[in-house]
């Protein structure tokens, strides 16, 4: 649905979208189409037309926020509240053609404190993604991307001690190409990411040098699918990644790799989703710093009790980055449920509550985290929506090198204008 989705996600999905459903079309074993979730149900009446330019379509939007946060330093004592103003114009543009694909976006964000001024910033993004499709059932999908990005002060990464928010610039380049043939389906992808973190000056006036956390990440994988029946398929993947620090004297060079076996499935008109588990390593260059290893998983399973609800659950479990003194990195564990519920065909009801641990290698740091969050969205007509949305955080850090500690709460209100 046009009108709930960022920019940057719609240009991905309108690209991508298309292809999959051609193929799908053709009888593939691997299309998981039974069911449609609340998000995804088309609503005719309540997505954008998009202006039409030739070959293609482009699709603005711009939205605007008031936000009342309690607690904008994400600290356990001293919590200082304010209102925040945020505007967002996108754009999204999509190729109509048949065969092949060609797409771009750009957004910007911008964030006004009324009373903080000093955490005041602007975000962007732009990018251009596309895919050629070579024959039956396979294709090549690229995509390139820029981002000016802050760190949220609620990140396990962002420094304590920061006067101002940490800003950086994270360039990422993908390639993903599929192959399938009768039960089997090759998946390959490899994705570079760059990032570029800015100094920021500290809260004793003095600067805290972030060079340190600037790094090439490179991901590489194999994936490949057996369908056992047209509504359930095996497989089996292994991820590398080479992880390089701009600073030798960071210490935190690494290779590491996941292997995993799983299962993805929609078993009736009840049930779909894909589950993975196997094991995964960290090896770190600096002789200090023992490997993280130990079990990988990955899941996410959505429950359809009827037409007009989507309930899903999803879990990880990952190897961080730190930026905390002395630790090469954390484990990462995730678990969530989500609802979403359709009170009426442009009137959609959601919550969700999530819990996340990681705990921290190298030194005696563990941190917990709590979160619920609560949205109604009113789509007017297929030009305006409406948002109003709560979030809830909560982290306690633990250890003698523990981190911060909090507590925190946003009430939202947005009107999105699409055209």
């Amino acid at each position: 649905m046009k009108l709930l989705t960022s920019a940057a996600t719609a240009a991905f999905f309108m690209l991508v979208v298309p292809h999959v459903a051609s193929a799908q079309d053709l009888g593939s074993n691997f299309k998981r189409d039974r069911n449609v979730t609340v998000r995804e149900r088309p609503r005719p009446d309540y997505e954008a037309k998009g202006i039409k330019a030739g070959g293609f379509t482009v699709y603005p939007r711009v939205t605007g926020s008031v936000e009342r946060n309690d607690n904008i330093y994400a600290t356990a004592i001293a919590e200082q509240d304010d209102t925040i103003w945020r505007v967002k114009p996108e754009v999204a543009i999509r190729s109509d053609w048949s065969r092949h694909a060609l797409g771009a976006f750009a957004s910007a964000t911008i964030n006004r404190y009324s009373d903080f001024d000093t955490e005041n910033t602007e975000e962007y993004t732009v990018g251009v993604n596309g895919r050629a499709d070579i024959t039956r059932g396979s294709n090549v999908t690229g995509s390139l991307q820029y981002q000016k990005r802050t760190e949220p002060r609620t990140s396990p990464t962002s420094p304590l001690a920061a006067a101002t928010p940490v800003e950086y610039s994270l360039v990422t380049g993908s390639v993903i190409g599929v192959k399938e043939f009768n039960r089997i389906r090759l998946t390959g992808r490899l994705t570079d990411r760059n990032y570029n973190y800015d100094d920021v000056r500290n809260i004793a006036g003095g600067v805290l040098d972030q060079d340190a956390r600037d790094r090439n990440e490179i991901y590489y994988g194999l994936k490949a699918e057996y369908a056992v029946s047209p509504d359930t398929a095996l497989f089996g993947s292994i991820v590398g990644n080479t992880k390089n620090y701009d600073l030798a004297t960071s210490g935190r060079d690494s290779d590491g790799y996941s292997a995993t076996v799983g299962a993805n499935f929609e078993l009736s008109s009840l049930v779909r989703g894909e589950i993975e588990i196997g094991y995964m390593d960290q090896s770190y260059d600096l002789p200090i710093y023992d490997d993280i290893d130990g079990v990988s998983a990955k899941a996410e399973v959505e429950w359809f009790p009827t037409q007009l609800t989507t309930v899903t659950f999803d879990g990880s479990r990952t190897i961080e980055e730190a930026v905390a003194t002395g630790s090469q990195g954390y484990i990462s564990n995730n678990v969530s449920a989500s609802v979403d519920h359709e009170l009426l065909r442009n009137v959609l009801l959601s919550a969700e509550a999530s819990y996340g641990k990681d705990d921290y290698q190298s030194i005696d740091r563990n941190d917990k985290r709590t979160g619920a969050s609560a949205g109604v969205t009113y789509l007017i007509n297929r030009n305006v929506g409406v948002f109003l949305t709560y979030t809830y955080l909560k982290q306690e850090s633990s250890g003698g090198q523990r981190g911060s500690s909090f507590s925190d709460n946003k009430l939202a209100a947005s009107i999105a204008l699409q055209f």
